[in-house]
């Protein structure tokens, strides 16, 4: 295909590919937007059970921005801000997707890739991926909404380590970090993403959509509302919850419905 971001669905897993290998997969605005818009869209279909974000290739997740295009999308502060505005779009609609989202890492994920990877459930990388936000020497700035994400993944101190140093580093070093879940040999890496992928698509959807609202609820210092707290027992009165129990009782595979 040759859209700058595209995304099949296999079996009720979503696979979205950011497609410009040519470039290791380098993000220009069109892929920003279109990144945005796919994420809105399989936000919104319950026929989705997970989502399985890469970079088209074996060399890149992505490579970070495009910086051929910067002399003209970032020319000024204000071209940078609505550029910086389409960019905090996409990383909302990311980290924001209902559906339980995985990040296929395989070679360099750096700058915005990192970013994006970074607001993914999870992590799974091979062993020769690279990893980095060197953006220092570029004399570029991570903004509000592209650092909230970074930190809210490894906090604090590693966060200000990888943007104040600006290293590219190993996988073995990202998983030391935080940042990636598990490091495979690069060529089992997509076995094991989709594997992982079937494993949650065969829970109740229902349930993977509660704990990733919980979990970002909990972020938020704010003690729980009365009705935040009583929607956390909302499970046992699904359909899903009884077709659960019966089909452990009865030593069988659920078959969720996602009601």
């Amino acid at each position: 295909m040759s859209a700058p971001v595209y995304h099949v669905v296999h079996n009720a897993i979503a696979t979205v590919i950011l497609n410009k290998p040519e470039r290791l997969n380098a993000l220009d605005k069109s892929m920003w937007l279109r990144l945005g818009a796919i994420m809105r869209e399989l936000d919104g279909d319950e026929s989705i059970h997970a989502v399985v974000v890469r970079g088209a290739g074996d060399k890149a997740f992505a490579a970070g921005a495009d910086i051929a295009e910067f002399a003209n999308e970032r020319a000024t502060v204000e071209r940078a801000r609505e550029y910086g505005k389409a960019i905090h779009d996409t990383m909302d609609a990311v980290g924001a997707c209902r559906h339980p989202t995985i990040a296929m890492i395989r070679g360099a994920c750096v700058g915005g890739g990192l970013e994006i990877a970074s607001l993914c459930d999870l992590r799974i990388c091979g062993e020769s991926s690279r990893f980095g936000i060197p953006v220092a020497k570029l004399g570029l700035v991570m903004a509000y909404g592209e650092l909230k994400g970074l930190i809210d993944l490894v906090g604090r101190p590693v966060a200000m380590e990888i943007l104040l140093e600006g290293r590219v580093f190993g996988a073995l070093e990202a998983k030391e970090k935080g940042i990636v879940n598990r490091v495979m040999a690069d060529d089992r890496v997509e076995e094991e993403v989709y594997a992982t992928a079937r494993r949650i698509a065969e829970g109740a959807p229902l349930v993977h959509r509660w704990h990733k609202k919980f979990a970002r609820r909990l972020a938020d210092p704010k003690p729980l509302a009365p009705a935040e707290y009583d929607e956390s027992f909302a499970a046992f009165g699904t359909e899903d919850f009884r077709r659960g129990v019966t089909a452990f009782l009865d030593k069988t595979a659920p078959d969720f419905v996602g009601r």
